[in-house]
């Protein structure tokens, strides 16, 4: 059974990762649509940017936040000022780092989904009287869905486990910022914590696991899917 401190940790988890979700939802759609479907001039330096939070030190992006959106940084001053949110400490800046460090993962399935996609489906429907917008949400964001949902299951999982960029933006504040990688690195470096840090490390793996392959059966759902529309629409 996990303590009432565990259980705290657990539902802050569960709450950061459902908002930053959330967050990355429309703009990881937006960003996998235009990356399958568009060229551009830029579009690489677009795609770097978006995969950058993968590849640097998670601390980094959270240093980064801090500086632009912590009380004394440009945005969040203005933010405070203006409308009274403070962001850093808190738990809604929880939220932005998650989201921030779990955007890349999103949009890479939702990316494959769109481009595996038969544009001339989008096409025939705007030939029979559907504005692009009509057909983009009524063939190809249906069609893209489970890659969508793949997306989100890795999102959500991937700001479960965030710990890097949260230490340096919100910091570990049982009961506010403390998630549950923050509560097992607590409960690691106090006087009989093991127990707690095993156990949130093991429900951790569970859900890592569970997470993992939900996505791959979303995955694989998409591929025969999409692989079924393809053997029904002839290649020109």
């Amino acid at each position: 059974m996990l303590s009432p401190a565990e259980w705290d940790a657990l539902r802050l988890s569960a709450r950061v990762a459902l908002w930053a979700t959330l967050l990355c939802l429309p703009f990881g759609i937006l960003v996998g649509w235009l990356l399958a479907r568009r060229e551009f001039r830029g579009k690489f330096l677009v795609e770097a940017l978006v995969q950058l939070p993968m590849v640097l030190p998670p601390v980094v992006p959270g240093y980064a936040l801090l500086l632009l959106l912590g009380t004394q940084g440009p945005i969040g001053r203005w933010l405070y000022e203006s409308f009274g949110i403070t962001l850093a400490f808190t738990w809604k800046g929880a939220v932005i780092a998650s989201a921030v460090m779990a955007f890349p993962l999103l949009v890479q399935p939702v990316r494959v989904a769109f481009r595996l996609i038969d544009s001339r489906l989008e096409q025939a429907a705007t030939t029979l009287g559907a504005t692009p917008w009509n057909a983009f949400l009524t063939v190809a964001l249906p069609l893209a869905l489970p890659g969508v949902l793949a997306g989100s299951v890795l999102c959500f999982s991937r700001s479960l486990g965030e710990f890097g960029a949260t230490m340096a933006f919100v910091g570990n504040i049982p009961g506010e910022t403390r998630t549950l990688p923050l509560a097992i690195y607590s409960f690691m470096n106090v006087p009989d914590g093991e127990g707690a840090a095993l156990r949130l490390a093991g429900l951790s793996i569970a859900l890592a696991l569970f997470a993992l392959a939900a996505s791959h059966w979303l995955t694989r759902r998409a591929e025969r899917q999409l692989g079924y529309l393809d053997h029904r629409v002839p290649r020109a």
